[in-house]
């Protein structure tokens, strides 16, 4: 018997002695060596981090620099309907996962946004309270001034990072307008796709219960904003619309138009197309001022987009919100979000492809378009090589991807 345990424990020895010759090389290597080995992922695998960008709180220091910062925003206590886009953030991340750095060279632009001169980086969420909307509004502006107001990480024109948000219902964007008005010193003008107007007072919602709180809702945050004079008077555009407005009477409207806003509705595109829809935000918009781009996804039909807060029937598809975003790559975009999402993949791919469809705002051709705005002709060239027509814009002529349209007003009207 102790003959058979010698035997067994030689075995063992012997085999020990072969393995550690044989996997003494695993552990030898520079840290180049490990890093081009194990430093990638699949879609599938890893944290889920946007789009398997590198992460970092970036609130709780100031040693991680940005060119364009991914920001969390999971609150959704001002809802009138469905909640549940307090979850949006992570379900945005989950979803992007498909959206590696490795593949992420844009057609249309002719860049890798994501590995071009700009820094994009994952900033991890605003931890903001469930609790109580004043102070979430707070926290809100308060980390998003801090992180708007960083130097960027390799911008050549002085330029602060331009910050893009994870909603989150759509009040999340007053915090952020605030902010961003404080950062540029001027105030901003606002393209904001929508199924609803979102400039309504907040006495739409009737209530003999009112508070200041409840002024801070999803439908009014624009509506404070022009009260605040955080939002230019000339240059705001709602693209999208198919709402239904408040009592008997058009009242809505004409406040919104106070308050400086052109209103595209949903079935413009029938007569003008998509090429037609963004020559009208460019002929409102033009090519300097601070631009914030907020998208709800109601703006989508609820096929493609079932999980919203406030669905309406009758949306633009994905490929159309797609196509018009894309267009507007020559607009000064300083920041955006994405709000209204309760989890549902499909708007949150849509996200996804946000920094993929605006390579022009993360690629040093900003440079170069910004200067030449300046002067009396502005001349873009498609990398397609696609024709554009000429948009006066702000006492220029700019060239872009822009095919001629019918003009004319939308159903919904102008100012």
């Amino acid at each position: 018997m102790i003959w058979v345990l010698v035997a067994f424990f030689n075995v063992l020895i012997a085999a020990d002695s072969q393995d550690g010759r044989y996997t003494q090389h695993l552990l030898e290597g520079s840290l180049d060596d490990k890093a081009s080995k194990w430093g990638f992922d699949w879609a599938f695998s890893g944290i889920s981090s946007f789009g398997h960008l590198p992460y970092h709180r970036c609130l709780t220091g100031t040693d991680e620099l940005f060119d364009v910062g991914i920001i969390g925003i999971p609150f959704d206590s001002a809802v009138t309907y469905r909640p549940g886009a307090r979850l949006g953030p992570r379900a945005i991340r989950e979803a992007s996962a498909r959206h590696l750095p490795s593949r992420g060279f844009n057609v249309h632009g002719g860049v890798n946004p994501y590995r071009s001169w700009a820094r994009i980086l994952d900033c991890g969420d605003i931890p903001v309270t469930p609790l109580d909307n004043d102070v979430a509004s707070r926290m809100m502006y308060e980390g998003l001034y801090e992180l708007g107001n960083r130097p960027s990480a390799n911008s050549l024109y002085g330029d602060k990072p331009k910050l893009i948000l994870l909603g989150g219902d759509h009040s999340i964007a007053l915090p952020a307008l605030r902010a961003l008005k404080e950062i540029h010193n001027k105030p901003l003008a606002l393209v904001h796709f929508d199924a609803h107007l979102d400039t309504l007072h907040p006495s739409a919602y009737p209530s003999i219960w009112g508070s200041n709180q409840a002024a801070f809702n999803h439908g009014s945050m624009f509506w404070i904003a022009s009260q605040e004079g955080i939002l230019s008077n000339s240059s705001n555009v709602h693209a999208g619309l198919r709402t239904r407005l408040t009592g008997d009477d058009w009242s809505d409207f004409e406040n919104d138009d106070k308050q400086g806003f052109l209103r595209i509705s949903t079935d413009d595109i029938d007569d003008i197309g998509a090429d037609g829809i963004i020559k009208r935000i460019y002929e409102r918009v033009g090519g300097e001022i601070p631009v914030y781009l907020s998208i709800d996804i109601d703006v989508l039909d609820p096929a493609f987009a079932p999980g919203t807060g406030a669905p309406e029937s009758g949306g633009w598809s994905s490929r159309e919100l797609l196509r018009i975003i894309t267009g507007l790559r020559n607009l000064n975009i300083v920041g955006a979000d994405i709000v209204e999402d309760r989890c549902n993949e499909m708007g949150n791919i849509i996200f996804g492809m946000l920094i993929d469809s605006q390579p022009q705002a993360f690629d040093p051709i900003r440079v170069y378009a910004r200067m030449e705005a300046q002067s009396s002709t502005f001349d873009w060239h498609d990398p397609n090589g696609q024709p554009g027509c000429s948009v006066k814009v702000a006492g220029s002529t700019h060239k872009g991807l822009l095919s001629e349209a019918a003009g004319g007003q939308g159903r919904h009207g102008g100012i």
